[in-house]
């Protein structure tokens, strides 16, 4: 098992006189899937937080490729390669997956026009179609507003838009969230093939089997701290829920 790609150590976060990190500690490794998992209020979502730039540390350290960061804003988390997924996708509705896709960094057009504010929509929509196919993407058009598209597809494009721009660490918080059989699976092979290209993926979920079928090691918070470490092959079910829990401590894990 190599070093880590991103390493938090001792994370702890205060809101006022609430504790939601208690010196909690992450590890993701480059071209794995780690899935962070815990009940709710057991701090999953502070920590990627605190990990993506959008809130800051009380305490704790974050190192990532062995050196030590400091993540001060999600625009700071980008320009290290660092890219999150949310929940509630982040997608401009009214746009085309192209303008999505370079939502935020946009393509200006060469010369005066460029200067005049104008963009290369066309470049833009190439681009997009190369990085689509490339990830497994396919959209019923990539024309159409994608508020128009299935709720799978429309994910696809959000987890799509971080990757293309990530190069060390993609967090997925809930990718798969209201989504149907068919949809999931899209996604999570979206996340596969992320995972191949070398990039280390964080998945956030609720959903068990879900977890134990694309991730490559499981890691557990409760109550603000890790609790339990796994590798997929030797997590169960019965395991995970223990765990989370309280029933299971990381001693007693195979």
């Amino acid at each position: 098992m190599g070093d880590a790609l991103l390493d938090a150590r001792q994370i702890v976060k205060h809101y006022g006189s609430v504790e939601a990190l208690r010196g909690a500690s992450f590890q993701a490794r480059a071209g794995e899937v780690t899935a962070l998992i815990g009940d709710n209020g057991a701090g999953k979502s502070t920590l990627i937080k605190c990990l993506s730039g959008a809130e800051q540390p009380t305490s704790g350290r974050i190192l990532l490729d062995g050196k030590e960061i400091h993540l001060d804003s999600p625009t700071t988390a980008r320009r290290l390669g660092i890219e999150t997924v949310y929940q509630d996708l982040a997608v401009a509705p009214d746009l085309d997956p192209a303008a999505n896709l370079f939502l935020g960094r946009e393509i200006p057009r060469r010369g005066i026009l460029g200067k005049l504010g104008m963009l290369d929509k066309a470049e833009m929509r190439r681009r997009s179609v190369e990085e689509f196919k490339r990830l497994g993407v396919t959209l019923q058009s990539a024309d159409v507003p994608i508020g128009s598209l299935s709720g799978g597809q429309r994910q696809s494009v959000a987890v799509a838009r971080s990757v293309v721009w990530a190069s060390k660490v993609v967090f997925m918080d809930e990718p798969t969230a209201a989504l149907g059989v068919v949809q999931r699976e899209r996604v999570l092979e979206v996340i596969r093939r992320v995972r191949d290209e070398g990039i280390a993926v964080v998945l956030i979920s609720h959903n068990m089997p879900e977890v134990i079928s694309v991730a490559d090691r499981i890691e557990v918070l409760r109550l603000g701290t890790r609790v339990a470490r796994f590798t997929a092959a030797d997590a169960t079910l019965e395991n995970l829920v223990a765990a989370m829990t309280g029933a299971l401590t990381q001693e007693e894990v195979p």
